[in-house]
């Protein structure tokens, strides 16, 4: 099988990239490099190609594959040109589709579970959105536009992949838009308190990239089109992190918490309801967030510098 990955030098197309050619894959890794960084695939045995999503003619020259993975996007949520967003994430996502659409390949776009925003958890699929920034206003575009086309056959598969709150080893490039996982650990490391909101019991569904990797590369054997979300099913707190992160790095440092800026613009509370996931995939996430926390430390953060 050929697979094109888009924003392939970031944190989930590196790992995707990783688990495709494990499984014996030919990958063509696309970045514009704005944001993904090259060290994340500098091992990579397939193509790469540097170019932006929303340049059109890169779409004539691009060879025949079976799929796509598009995770190219624009990820910083706190990113205040709204245009730009909205270009990269949605037109860019409308181009890839309809490369997909004229080649007949299998797509798998990623959304995210920002177009839940403030609703209610556990968060379902069919639950109405509620984007709460630019950031999930685009990815909503995308799943509304891809909507339009489910079920209808035009393309071998469509699917829409929600993610929630990944992390692990390739974000270290990310700067602010890094895991919580990330930033914290790298307070801790420094021998600070770690600082978190307000009483740090804000929750979210962290899911451990090796995860939410695995299950997009899986939504390749799929028999049906859908939207579904990749979370764990659990949430939890930002104390729970530091927690972890303590236990993990052999540390005891307690927080130190300062109010919230982002005030109706954040998400307090997010759980995916997985329900969906278990029903269509085989192996549902195996990595409980200490489990990942563990991992990722062990075998990454304690080994090299970023």
């Amino acid at each position: 099988m050929k697979v094109l990955v888009t924003g392939a030098a970031g944190l989930i197309g590196s790992n995707v990239v990783k688990i495709l050619e494990e499984k014996g894959a030919k990958v063509i890794a696309l970045d514009d490099f704005s944001s993904g960084n090259y060290k994340n695939i500098k091992d990579i045995k397939g193509g790469v190609i540097c170019a932006d999503i929303l340049d059109e003619s890169i779409y004539l020259k691009l060879p025949k594959v079976d799929a796509v993975i598009h995770e190219g996007a624009i990820t910083d949520t706190i990113l205040k040109d709204d245009k730009k967003m909205i270009m990269v994430n949605f037109e860019g996502f409308k181009n890839v589709f309809n490369f997909c659409l004229k080649k007949k390949t299998k797509l798998v776009y990623i959304s995210s579970a920002g177009v839940y925003g403030d609703g209610p958890s556990p968060m379902k699929e069919s639950q109405a959105a509620r984007p709460l920034n630019a950031y999930a206003y685009s990815k909503y575009l995308c799943d509304c536009h891809a909507s339009q086309f489910m079920g209808k056959k035009i393309l071998p598969l469509l699917v829409g992949i929600r993610y929630f709150n990944v992390y692990g080893p390739g974000e270290y490039h990310k700067g602010s838009a890094a895991s919580m996982i990330y930033q914290l650990y790298l307070q801790m490391k420094a021998g600070k308190r770690p600082r978190v909101f307000k009483s740090g019991e804000q929750k979210r569904d962290f899911i451990y990239v090796k995860d939410a990797a695995r299950i997009t590369v899986d939504a390749l054997g799929l028999k049906k089109d859908l939207i579904v979300n990749v979370g764990t099913g659990k949430a939890r707190s930002f104390n729970d992190i530091i927690l972890a992160l303590n236990k993990a790095m052999g540390k005891n440092l307690e927080p130190d918490y300062f109010d919230n800026p982002f005030t109706g613009l954040y998400q307090d509370f997010t759980e995916a309801d997985i329900s969906l996931l278990k029903k269509n995939f085989q192996t549902p996430p195996k990595f409980s967030l200490e489990e990942g926390v563990e991992d990722y430390f062990a075998n990454y953060l304690s080994q090299f510098e970023q």
